[in-house]
């Protein structure tokens, strides 16, 4: 139960971080960012699985490859929709 809680902080942090540094627009505002952060962070397990360093058991690397190309999609695809939020 811990590290699923510790999970889902470093996905929502490493969301957040994702979306602060590219300034896009996230559908949602930061509730977007916090599921896209989720979603990247599951996704780059799934692909990467074991790389980088770990907090708490987790692997951060994946966390973060995963969070970057989800966030930048929904950026992309967002602005290409012309969404404003």
């Amino acid at each position: 139960m811990m590290q699923l809680l510790l999970y889902i902080i470093v996905a929502v942090v490493i969301g957040l971080i994702m979306a602060a540094i590219f300034g896009f627009k996230i559908a949602g505002g930061w509730p977007g960012a916090i599921i896209a952060g989720l979603l990247g962070a599951w996704i780059g397990d799934v692909l990467i699985r074991e790389l980088g360093p770990t907090i708490g058991g987790e692997h951060i690397l994946p966390a973060v490859i995963g969070s970057f190309v989800v966030i930048l999609i929904i950026g992309l695809l967002g602005r290409r929709a012309n969404i404003r939020t």
